[in-house]
């Protein structure tokens, strides 16, 4: 086949061909790295690329039989990949080649997926923006003056314009889903513990988690079913699931009582995006659901994440701070102060009232199955803007709150994904979260993937950047 026809087809219809051996991994390496020297020097999405090892891999065994068949799969630059270049995004790791791979990449390629390239995230996976110190901004393929969101920016950007079928992000305030909402395509944060990864320096008390990312609904399944299961390793990782993630989201069900909110009632979003993602979302009722406007109470959620978090960072960079305070950006050093200030007092109120929103939600839960909001309150901002300052008269305290409408649901540890849902009338994506009581990927994915094809918005990638004014 010719090199774009491959890169046009979904996940499932590569895997497909590789198990029938009408193409082979090489070949698809091939068409990637042709792809990748055409597209990415406008977006900068995957700055390491390590072809000789994946192609190594790929003579080597016979993928045909495992569950990913031997598609190339991108993996963000927060996990380690053997003998290639981990940076993090740091200027500290910058140099870093580790020697043993993430538990999580081990997964994806004892299943048949072949890693050729790591794709670019803020350093730390810090902040909804993909810029670092060694590499570079990543910009949004639907306008290069654009950010692309993060943490998991270059995934998204590099599944929008055709370098990559399948990628891995990770997601702490948001980081799979603002990505998926700016580039028009779909990220997924499961349910706490769904995905085992390396559990770090809290691995009984962390927020973020690891997620597919895809072209669309089906094929972000198909790695999740891959990615989801239980690892001794992580001490919180769920058993294996007793289903099939692909075949739940291949049944398109619909739950009968859905709510909308455009703002949790915690953020200001902006009018256009509440807008679409309304109009979006009453789509559900063509199909027989009931839509309200709801949402759960989220009274305390801000200083809930923030100490969340602030724990998260001072613990893992903390004993780092001093050596690198030079080198971190001033968000991370901001973020480990915060960390290193708090009492027993701060943690003790914020986990206190973190358990009081969580039953207060699945008291919620009881009387709806699903609920929706926008992904993003902004649409793509520029890309040399750090992160969101302000939207209307508000005017946000640090660099992550404005992604409050996302983090609300990392506070709950439900699983959420966001579908691109329209576009702005300037032309810019805007995606739909949706998200299902905890441990409900399947009553996720299925309505998912139910609405991705009602709206008809899965085929209009991959595309080619776009520069302003083009």
């Amino acid at each position: 086949m010719m090199t774009d026809d491959l890169i046009n087809l979904s996940a499932r219809s590569v895997r497909d061909l590789l198990k029938d051996r009408q193409v082979s991994p090489l070949e698809l390496l091939d068409a990637l790295e042709h792809r990748i020297n055409k597209v990415d020097g406008a977006v900068n999405a995957l700055p390491t690329l390590c072809f000789e090892r994946a192609r190594k891999s790929a003579r080597e065994q016979d993928f045909a039989a495992l569950p990913l068949a031997g598609i190339p799969v991108v993996i963000k630059d927060l996990l380690s990949v053997s003998g290639v270049r981990t940076t993090f995004g740091s200027m500290a790791y910058r140099d870093h080649v580790p020697d043993a791979s993430d538990l999580l990449v081990e997964r994806i390629e004892a299943a048949g997926g072949i890693v050729y390239a790591k794709s670019n995230t803020p350093e730390f996976g810090a902040g909804a923006n993909t810029f670092n110190d060694v590499f570079g901004f990543t910009r949004n393929p639907w306008n290069t003056a654009l950010s692309a969101a993060g943490s998991s920016g270059g995934s998204a950007v590099a599944l929008a314009t055709g370098m990559a079928w399948l990628a891995t992000g990770s997601d702490l305030g948001g980081s799979l889903r603002n990505p998926a909402s700016f580039c028009s395509i779909v990220g997924l944060r499961p349910s706490q513990g769904r995905i085992p990864s390396d559990p770090g320096e809290i691995a009984f008390n962390r927020l973020s988690m690891e997620g597919p990312m895809a072209r669309n609904v089906n094929d972000a399944a198909m790695l999740l079913d891959v990615m989801a299961g239980y690892d001794s390793r992580d001490p919180m990782s769920l058993d294996n699931p007793t289903v099939s993630f692909e075949k739940a989201a291949a049944e398109q069900r619909v739950p009968p009582r859905i709510a909308f909110s455009p703002d949790l009632g915690v953020t200001p979003v902006d009018p256009e995006v509440a807008e679409v993602c309304e109009r979006a979302a009453l789509k559900f009722e063509e199909l027989g659901a009931r839509v309200e406007k709801a949402h759960p109470d989220f009274s305390g959620l801000q200083e809930v994440f923030q100490v969340h978090r602030a724990l998260s960072y001072g613990t893992s960079r903390g004993p780092q701070l001093e050596a690198n305070r030079d080198i971190f950006k001033p968000e991370i050093v901001w973020n480990v102060e915060k960390g290193l200030a708090l009492t027993g007092q701060d943690i003790m109120d914020a986990m206190v009232a973190r358990s009081k929103i969580y039953q207060r939600a699945d008291a919620f839960f009881s009387d709806f199955d699903l609920i929706l909001t926008p992904a993003t309150v902004v649409p793509p901002y520029p890309v040399e803007q750090r992160f969101v300052e302000r939207v209307g008269d508000h005017e946000f305290s640090n660099y992550i709150e404005w992604c409050s409408i996302a983090y609300a649901f990392t506070v709950l540890g439900v699983p959420a994904i966001s579908i691109p849902c329209g576009f702005t009338q300037s032309g810019l994506p805007v995606g739909l979260q949706i998200a299902a009581p905890v441990r409900e990927e399947a009553r996720l994915l299925s309505a998912a993937c139910t609405l991705e094809s009602l709206l008809g918005l899965s085929d209009q990638l991959p595309i080619a950047p776009r520069a302003p004014d083009s």
